[in-house]
């Protein structure tokens, strides 16, 4: 069997994840392709993980994709989590997974209104959004505050889990608005404030137009493993967050190539993506918290060391803010309060490595500016550094 092994892996993610230096793009949808999708739960990561890969970083390019041209979509898909991808990339990804998150969140509000047991129905629910999109068709642009204030039926309390230890009572402005948009019928617009601010306001959309799950399955998993392999069954799986069964069946349509890796297991990269990765000049990146060159796999070994574990990751398993250095993870950074950027190699990787980290960080200082990030999963490290 062919073998890849660990250094080349790293030596393709480089490449394709535009790290490398000579590898960067110059538009934000062409860094969003080579990844497939970038993770959006937490505003500032698109625009960090974006800028990262850009060859002239630009924070207005970034707005003008997402929020002017829209060409870059956000969408509630993968493991139930926000990414934002290019509209090329959401056409398979809505079709392969976000429309059935969509049909779970509807359900699963409707659940909680019959719950609730004060005659609120699918009838309505369907009255409340008729009356939040036409609110928003109207002004253009509104908050979930400003929604709440010209449709009053927004301002219905519900009581959620009743008779259990979880039982609450909530709003059920931010359940409805949450349901328009997994469905495409609402999305993101500005926010109220800078790039790093997590107040959007949202304006009317139209959803994507329905293809076929099947199909959209194997064209995601080709993108996938285009842009992370070589990988096992289990990392697509574990990215995806689909079964057994369907990623078997989407790697088997693709019929990739199997390859022997450093761990032992078995790996797969697209037919015809054999060939040696030639070395690259020396690089070094500071990424945000949940950035999708650590999120690839669910096995990260060839990039992370398991020492390092404790102090990038928190309690529920999300990788925060790390520094890297040739396709490996060696460190951790943070911002602090007056905005200085600050950061702790965890690996010894000699002066030259670490000349490269300073480089790479007055880099992106430059462009951030005035802009103050704080992660919205905070990890050990990220903590102590601005401690």
């Amino acid at each position: 069997m062919y073998r890849i092994d660990d250094e080349q892996r790293r030596l393709r993610l480089g490449r394709r994840h535009l790290l490398a230096p000579a590898a960067r793009a110059s538009s934000v949808v062409a860094v969003a392709d080579a990844v497939v999708a970038l993770h959006a739960t937490d505003a500032a990561t698109v625009f960090l993980s974006a800028c990262a890969r850009l060859t002239t970083p630009d924070i207005g390019a970034v707005e003008r994709a997402l929020y002017e041209d829209v060409s870059l979509v956000r969408l509630l898909a993968m493991r139930n989590t926000l990414f934002t991808m290019s509209r090329a990339v959401a056409a398979s990804v809505d079709a392969s997974h976000a429309r059935r998150v969509a049909a779970k969140e509807r359900q699963r509000l409707l659940k909680h209104l019959r719950e609730d047991g004060n005659g609120l129905d699918e009838r309505w629910l369907a009255a409340v959004e008729q009356q939040t999109i036409a609110v928003l068709s109207l002004r253009g642009r509104a908050t979930g505050s400003e929604l709440s204030a010209a449709v009053p039926a927004l301002r219905t309390k519900i009581t959620v889990f009743p008779g259990t230890r979880q039982e609450t009572v909530q709003g059920v402005a931010s359940r409805v608005i949450r349901v328009l948009a997994a469905e495409g019928r609402i999305r993101r617009d500005r926010p109220r404030g800078t790039w790093t601010s997590s107040q959007f306001r949202w304006t009317a959309s139209e959803p994507l137009p329905p293809s076929d799950p099947a199909r959209a399955r194997v064209e995601v998993a080709r993108r996938w493993l285009q842009s992370y392999g070589p990988a096992t069954e289990k990392d697509l799986a574990w990215w995806t967050g689909w079964g057994v069964r369907e990623t078997r069946e989407a790697l088997a349509a693709i019929a990739p190539e199997e390859v022997l890796l450093d761990s032992g297991a078995a790996g797969w990269v697209i037919p015809g993506d054999l060939a040696a990765e030639p070395p690259s000049e020396p690089w070094a990146a500071l990424l945000p918290g949940l950035d999708p060159s650590a999120m690839g796999w669910a096995d990260r070994t060839f990039q992370l060391p398991s020492n390092h574990r404790a102090a990038l990751f928190d309690r529920a398993g999300n990788i925060g803010p790390t520094v890297w250095f040739n396709g490996g993870i060696v460190g951790g950074w943070a911002q602090r309060a007056d905005g200085e950027l600050v950061w702790r190699l965890l690996s010894d990787v000699g002066g030259e490595a670490s000349e490269l980290v300073a480089s790479e960080a007055s880099r992106m200082s430059a462009w951030m500016g005035d802009a103050r990030i704080t992660p919205r999963f905070r990890t050990p490290l990220e903590r102590e550094l601005t401690a």
